[in-house]
């Protein structure tokens, strides 16, 4: 499961089950949570139970679960995700009678809805019986959107107008702005120049690909909506109606009239997004590549990393490309044009990094120190002051090194694969590290701590269920203690045991 879907799971997660009633009254939705959501054996079980009329015996689960293939362990977690999910039932064990299992009636419903085709007008969306402008098409959308998302990306760095970085970059809206804010991707700085600084949750989220960016921003907007209650919107709905949209076509109008109020109401927000494009004076919208992909494994637009190789895709901008929307042309590389792109990290610390790009440019400017320009380079290097000015913004060195590794230039991972040595100069990578260790000499984990069982073998069968599921993470046998990532799962499995006592 990508970034993007794994922030979305452990938002769902936490929504009761009257919730996940409702959003499966959507087929639309219940198929975007099978096509996003589930594991392939986990869709292997929804397929083999949707039709089934009668429980199935979860013993009989086994033979698709091979000892080869993770056996038990790989069933008790893929059965834990589809409950978290509200999708699949369990019966509580019992000494009588054999546990069985069965799908969820509200996910049933919705999804075999989405597969033979019925349900409400609209739950796919309403396409514009209105005329509509030609010069609409899907590469003005892309462009539209990549314009938006750009906006965005630009504020979290905070490169707007630096050494001209702003050209063509107008910023997100003040709504967006405030988002960002009250999501902890950036922060008020009153020592920069415009008065906000990037944090360790924004340099996460610059380095996500663009689908998990986009769910990061839609996440914080349900929250933000969940706890404003004179917005007018229902989180429940705001959800219902992104899945909606993840299942409508690229380039195709659809009526806004088909809509509910609620859902026209937030039609300004993801055009703020650029998720949805809103000609003025029209009862049409067109929903962009960011929406469309929203539950789909394909890529939406490009993220930083892809930016830097767009712009240094054909520096000379030789006709027959195409243009970024950071200015750099961006076309699909061959072999004359791979030889060139990425970043050169020397022993000494200097960086060369071959970009035109502004937003990848004040992406390095976080913790490197930039000493020159070129056309299609820039030089500088990593020091000191800018490493721990970067840690001042809760940039790790992990990321950084990540970050330097995931950029490295061609040259310097074809030598590293011939001699057998790290693609990153070690001295570099333990620097960067030491130069943190003076500040940080403790990691952090959320999570919960569970204690004061009822009996050994309480806590010895809870202990071994979150290791199974994957969310323990550490304990004590002695003392009777371990801590987890996550509860729910842990709290439905302790009352379905306490059941069958």
């Amino acid at each position: 499961m990508s970034l993007g879907g794994q922030q979305l799971l452990e938002y769902l997660e936490k929504l009761p089950g009257t919730a996940f009633r409702r959003l499966y009254q959507s087929p639309a939705t219940a198929l975007a949570i099978f096509r996003r959501m589930l594991s392939y054996h986990a869709k292997v079980i929804v397929r083999g139970l949707l039709y089934m009329p009668d429980p199935f015996p979860l013993t009989s689960l086994d033979i698709w679960f091979p000892p080869e293939g993770g056996g038990k362990i790989n069933r008790d977690r893929t059965i834990a995700a589809l409950r978290s999910l509200h999708i699949l039932q369990v019966s509580p064990p019992s000494k009588d009678r054999t546990q069985e299992i069965q799908i969820m009636t509200s996910f049933k419903k919705g999804l075999q809805l989405a597969f033979e085709g019925g349900g409400e007008d609209g739950s796919f969306g309403v396409p514009s019986s209105l005329p509509v402008d030609p010069s609409i098409d899907i590469a003005y959308l892309d462009k539209y959107a990549r314009k938006k998302w750009d906006d965005i990306l630009h504020y979290v760095v905070n490169s707007l107008g630096v050494h001209g970085s702003s050209e063509g970059v107008s910023g997100p809206k003040a709504s967006v702005k405030e988002l960002l804010l009250a999501g902890r991707l950036v922060e008020r700085r009153p020592d920069t120049r415009t008065g906000i600084g990037i944090t360790q949750a924004g340099f996460t989220f610059l380095l996500q690909e663009s689908n998990a960016q986009v769910w990061t921003l839609l996440l914080l907007w349900l929250e933000a909506a969940d706890h404003t209650a004179d917005s007018g919107m229902d989180s429940i709905d705001m959800l219902s109606f992104l899945f909606m949209l993840s299942s409508l076509e690229l380039g195709t109008a659809y009526d806004t009239s088909a809509l509910t109020e609620t859902r026209r109401n937030m039609l300004p927000s993801l055009v703020d997004f650029g998720l949805i494009y809103f000609p003025r004076d029209t009862r049409q919208f067109f929903p962009t590549r960011l929406a469309t992909t929203l539950t789909s494994t394909a890529s939406a637009l490009r993220t930083v990393s892809s930016a830097f190789t767009a712009a240094t895709a054909n520096p000379s901008g030789e006709p027959g490309t195409t243009t970024s929307t950071s200015g750099g042309p961006a076309a699909t590389p061959d072999k004359t044009q791979t030889a060139a792109k990425g970043i050169i990290i020397e022993t000494n610390y200097r960086i060369y990094a071959y970009t035109t790009s502004p937003l990848q440019i004040a992406v390095l400017a976080l913790f490197c120190q930039l000493n020159m320009r070129f056309p299609n380079m820039v030089s500088g290097r990593l020091t000191r002051d800018s490493i721990r000015q970067a840690i001042s913004f809760g940039i790790t060195a992990d990321q950084i090194i990540s970050y330097l590794h995931a950029h490295a230039h061609q040259q310097m991972v074809r030598e590293a694969t011939v001699l057998g040595k790290p693609v990153l100069p070690p001295t570099v990578v333990d620097q960067i590290r030491l130069w943190q260790l003076e500040n940080e000499r403790m990691q952090t984990t959320a999570g919960f701590l569970f204690k004061d069982f009822e009996s050994t073998e309480e806590y010895a069968a809870l202990s071994r269920y979150a290791e199974e599921i994957g969310v323990l993470v550490w304990k004590n046998d002695k003392r009777q203690l371990f801590f987890a990532s996550k509860h729910e799962q842990l709290r439905d499995y302790l009352k379905s045991r306490k059941k069958g006592e």
